[in-house]
């Protein structure tokens, strides 16, 4: 005898009215990863090895990345919600240096006497110095430095985005493959290859910061396989 959960026919609906997104295999994300190089390759493998945003790599803040707890915090994600994905293993060692340089950075905006960076939600008039503190400042700077339109303040802003996806759109199309993938296509391919490995669908759910399980329910018909210890699919590709 069949049971009818309504939650499921609910879900069956939503995933039924929605665009199926484009996902790489395997193979396609190795592909592209290799014909991407520095910082580039760096901010694409983290978005492949976490399922962030392609915003939310570009605004990530130094104190969010936990290394020791193998841990980046995702500060207001879409819906101004905070989350917690993991840090993969492989990216430890190269996102290590390339703080390293970026604090060189850093040190010489600080003694130029340069303004902080952005800070959010007025905390710049509840905090004036935090903006010029490490914790705040960008994982990913810009080269350069740019007027702030908000508030006429010449200071270092965060890498451009359009120049990652400038970057991956030349790799997928090296690549030969077919597929109009962007950087978004990384999460999705995440949260896919994560359901495949058998991973909760609720745990992929939190890692994604979905608010409703229906959204994440797009990537798979597999429900209910189990999994503990997420472990980051970057990881399976060494």
């Amino acid at each position: 005898m069949d049971i009818e959960l309504p939650w499921l026919a609910e879900v069956t609906r939503a995933k039924s009215s929605r665009r199926l997104p484009v996902v790489l295999t395997r193979r396609e994300v190795d592909q592209v990863l290799g014909r991407l190089e520095g910082t580039h390759r760096l901010m694409a493998r983290l978005l492949y090895g976490t399922g962030m945003r392609l915003m939310e790599v570009v605004r990530l803040r130094v104190k969010d990345v936990e290394f020791e707890r193998r841990e980046i915090l995702v500060r207001d994600g879409k819906g101004g919600k905070d989350r917690v994905t993991m840090l993969p293993e492989t990216l430890l060692m190269a996102l290590r240096e390339h703080l390293d340089c970026v604090r060189g950075l850093f040190d010489q905006d600080r003694a130029d006497d340069l303004p902080g960076v952005y800070l959010p939600f007025a905390l710049e008039a509840k905090y004036p110095h935090a903006g010029k503190t490490w914790g705040w400042h960008w994982v990913f700077p810009a080269r350069g430095l740019s007027r702030d339109p908000r508030s006429g303040v010449t200071r270092r802003h965060h890498a451009d985005e359009q120049s990652l996806q400038r970057a991956v759109k030349r790799a997928v199309q090296a690549a030969g493959i077919a597929k109009p993938a962007t950087p978004h296509t990384f999460r999705h391919s995440f949260a896919t290859h994560l359901l495949e490995a058998g991973y909760d669908i609720r745990t992929v759910q939190e890692l994604l910061g979905h608010k409703d399980v229906s959204t994440t329910m797009i990537y798979t018909h597999v429900l209910n396989r189990g999994g503990k210890g997420v472990k980051s699919p970057l990881d399976a590709l060494i």
